[in-house]
C-alpha cells in the first residue's frame, strides 16, 4: 500500500531577526525557525518545509500582521528570480542588519571583542545600480504558479531568457523586468528573445550541448555612460542559428544605435562560464571606467567590480584605513586587475600587487601603463600554495598588506606567510564576513583588529563587503 503524502506543519512564528542567507528568523519552543522573505518584525503563518534536530525551513503561508519595516518589491519577479532577497525590507534596515551580520561573524566565529564598527556605507544608488548583469538562454523555462494551475496552453515553455532561479541549477525564470541594471534592459531583452523565437534558434543545453543560444551580457560605465551588449553562442549549427546570428551584426546594431559597444562572442566549450571569443561589431570592445582619478580599461569579459557609483566611496575607505606613507611599501594580495593597487601607489613608495588569474595580471599591466604608474608591480603566483611564504619573502619587506581573497577567505597557507612578513598594519577586504572573522582570529597572535567599516555593494541582497584594520601588537 502506496504511504500517503504527509502535509506540511502550519506554524505561527513572530520573526525576531534576519539570517545572513536573507531568511527571517523566529523561535519556538526551543527550536529555530528560518523562513524565506519574512522580514523582521512580521507575524506568520510559516509552512515548513524541512525539518531538522534543533531548527527547520519554511516559507510563508499567509501574512497576519507586516513588520513596519517591511515595503511593496518593486520588482514583478521578486520572490522566484536570484538577482534580488531584500527587495520588500526598506532600504536603512537593509544596512542595519548588514552591519548585524558582520559583528555577529566577528564576535561569534573570530571572538574578537573591543572593535569598532562602523555605520553600513550606503550605495549612492540602490536601483539600476550594477555595471554588469549576465542573464541565461534555457530551453527549461521555469513555470510560475499561475501558469501551471492555468487551463490554458502555455505557450514557449521550452524557452526561456532570464535568471536562473535559486537552487534549480538548470532552470531559468523568464525576465521582463529587472531594476538591477540600465533601464533599457527590459526592451533589449524583450528584443532579443522575440528574434530567437521567430527564427527558431535553440537554447544551448548544458547536458547534451546542443543548441545555440548561451548568454545575453549587459555591462556599462558609470565614467563616460557607455553601455556594452553581448551576444554569446556556440558556432551556428543551422539556418536559424546563421539567421539569428546575422541579425544581431547587421541589423540589430542600426535598432539601437545608443548602444556604444555590440558584441558576438562565440564559445564551444562544455563549460558554463559565460566566456568567449569576441566579435566587435561596434565600438572598441573595451569599457573605460574610473577609481579615484585612475583609469580602467574593461574587457568585454574581465572582472571589475559591479557597483561603479560605490567605488569611489569603497577604495577611498580602504585606502584611508591603510594610512599609506610616501615612503612605505605595499603588497596588494589576491589584487584583481589592480582597482585597489594602482590608487594605493600614488600614496605609497612601491606597491607589489598578486594575483593567480593570468589575465587580471594582463589587464593589470595594460592598466598601469595606461595611467603612467612606474611604482606597481604586478606578479601572477599562486597564494594558497605550499611555497606562498617563499614567494612573498622573496618581495620586499611590506608596512602595509592590503588582503581581498574570494569568498573562501585566506588559505591555510598565506596566513604563516603574512605573520612572517610582519607588517605595521593589514587591511583585509572580504565579501564574506564569516571567512574574514575566522582570518583574523588566525592573525591574532600578532594582530588586534581596531575597526570594521561594512559596505553595501549589493543594495536588496544579503552580501556585505567588510572592510577590516589590523594592526601589529
Amino acid at each position: 500500500m502506496a504511504r500517503k503524502k504527509q502535509e506540511k506543519q502550519l506554524i505561527e512564528l513572530k520573526i525576531e531577526s534576519i539570517a545572513f542567507e536573507g531568511g527571517g528568523v523566529a523561535k519556538s519552543e526551543g527550536k529555530v525557525y528560518f523562513i524565506k522573505g519574512a522580514v523582521p518584525g512580521d507575524k506568520v503563518i510559516a509552512r515548513i518545509n524541512k525539518k531538522k534536530k534543533s531548527y527547520s525551513f519554511g516559507e510563508i503561508d499567509s501574512l497576519l500582521e507586516e513588520s513596519p519595516d517591511r515595503i511593496a518589491p518593486m520588482c514583478q519577479h521578486f520572490g522566484l528570480c536570484g538577482g534580488c532577497s531584500w527587495q520588500q525590507l526598506k532600504y536603512h534596515k537593509q544596512l542595519f542588519w548588514k552591519r548585524q551580520h558582520v559583528i555577529d561573524s566577528f564576535s561569534r566565529i573570530g571572538k574578537i571583542s573591543n572593535c569598532e564598527y562602523l555605520e553600513t556605507m550606503p550605495s549612492p544608488r540602490v536601483f539600476h545600480y550594477r555595471n554588469k548583469m549576465e542573464f541565461s538562454f534555457s530551453g527549461y523555462r521555469w513555470l510560475t504558479e499561475a501558469e501551471i494551475s492555468s487551463d490554458d496552453d502555455i505557450p514557449n515553455k521550452d524557452f526561456a531568457l532570464g535568471l536562473h532561479v535559486p537552487g534549480v541549477f538548470n532552470k531559468v525564470l523568464d525576465i521582463h523586468d529587472c531594476y538591477l541594471h540600465k533601464i533599457s534592459v527590459p526592451v533589449i531583452l524583450k528584443k532579443i528573445r522575440e528574434k530567437a523565437l521567430e527564427y527558431g534558434s535553440k537554447p544551448y543545453n548544458i547536458k547534451t550541448h546542443e543548441g545555440f543560444l548561451r548568454n545575453l551580457i549587459f555591462r556599462s560605465s558609470e565614467y563616460l555612460d557607455e553601455m556594452m551588449v553581448i551576444l554569446l553562442t556556440t558556432d551556428p549549427k543551422d539556418d536559424a542559428d546563421s539567421k539569428l546570428k546575422n541579425w544581431f551584426i547587421n541589423d540589430f546594431p542600426n535598432e539601437y544605435p545608443e548602444i556604444q559597444h555590440i558584441i558576438h562572442a562565440t564559445s564551444n566549450s562544455f563549460s558554463p562560464v559565460a566566456v568567449g571569443e569576441p566579435y566587435i561589431i561596434r565600438g572598441t570592445g573595451f569599457l573605460t571606467e574610473r577609481i579615484l582619478d585612475v583609469t580602467f580599461r574593461i574587457s568585454p569579459f574581465s572582472f571589475f567590480q559591479t557597483n561603479s557609483s560605490q567605488l569611489d566611496g569603497f577604495i577611498a575607505q580602504i585606502l584611508s584605513f591603510a594610512n599609506i606613507q610616501q615612503n612605505e611599501t605595499v603588497w596588494d594580495l589576491y589584487c584583481g586587475t589592480g582597482s585597489i593597487t594602482l590608487p594605493a601607489s600614488k600614496k605609497a613608495k612601491e606597491v607589489y600587487g598578486l594575483e593567480l588569474v593570468e589575465s587580471s595580471i594582463s589587464d593589470a599591466n595594460e592598466n598601469r601603463e595606461l595611467n603612467n604608474i612606474n611604482n606597481a608591480n604586478f606578479i601572477c603566483s599562486d597564494l594558497n600554495a605550499k611555497n606562498a611564504s617563499d614567494i612573498l619573502s622573496a618581495l620586499p619587506k611590506p608596512d602595509v598588506i592590503i588582503v581581498d581573497p574570494p569568498r573562501a577567505g585566506m588559505h591555510k597557507n598565506l596566513v604563516p606567510a603574512i605573520l612572517e612578513a610582519e607588517p605595521q598594519r593589514i587591511i583585509y577586504v572580504s565579501c564574506n564576513p564569516a571567512t574574514q572573522a575566522r582570518d583574523c582570529e588566525l592573525l591574532s597572535d600578532k594582530y588586534y583588529v581596531e575597526k570594521v567599516n561594512p559596505v553595501d555593494m549589493f543594495p536588496h541582497t544579503f552580501h556585505v563587503e567588510s572592510i577590516a584594520k589590523l594592526f601589529r601588537k
